[in-house]
């Protein structure tokens, strides 16, 4: 049975109702709380499933890499949203260097704070290896 996100107008609390297609639009909604029938029906966030592929082909696109490497703060947001796209957590030192870029601070800094960057993680080449 689907879940309809519901707020009531009158004590402005959100409650969630449970109705079948065939009792939506037709069963009146009261508010558990304060048992008014003044409510309203909240839409939530659509959301659209895409495949790897297509994800990897936008993350692809050469005019998103245009001038990274003098703005470190669009570099820590270009490498947060690939990781996100990858749905995969990457780990804490990814985390670290993508926190430390979004802050400015530029990748030779990062490296010099963090000299034995990715050394236990397959990244033998430290943070140009992770780039």
């Amino acid at each position: 049975m689907p879940t309809y996100d519901f707020r009531c107008l009158d004590c402005h609390k959100p409650f969630d109702v449970y109705l079948s297609y065939a009792e939506y639009g037709k069963k009146p909604v009261i508010c558990p709380h304060c048992r008014s029938q003044n409510v309203m029906r909240k839409i939530g966030r659509v959301r659209f499933a895409r495949s790897e592929e297509s994800r990897l082909e936008d993350m692809a696109d050469v005019g998103d890499l245009e001038g990274l490497e003098n703005d470190p703060r669009a570099m820590g947001r270009m490498m947060r949203k690939m990781s996100a796209e990858l749905g995969e957590d990457i780990g804490p030192e990814f985390n670290e260097v993508v926190d430390r870029l979004e802050r400015g601070q530029s990748p030779e800094e990062i490296e010099k704070a963090l000299p034995d960057l990715g050394s236990d993680s397959g990244f033998g080449g430290g943070l140009d290896e992770m780039m």
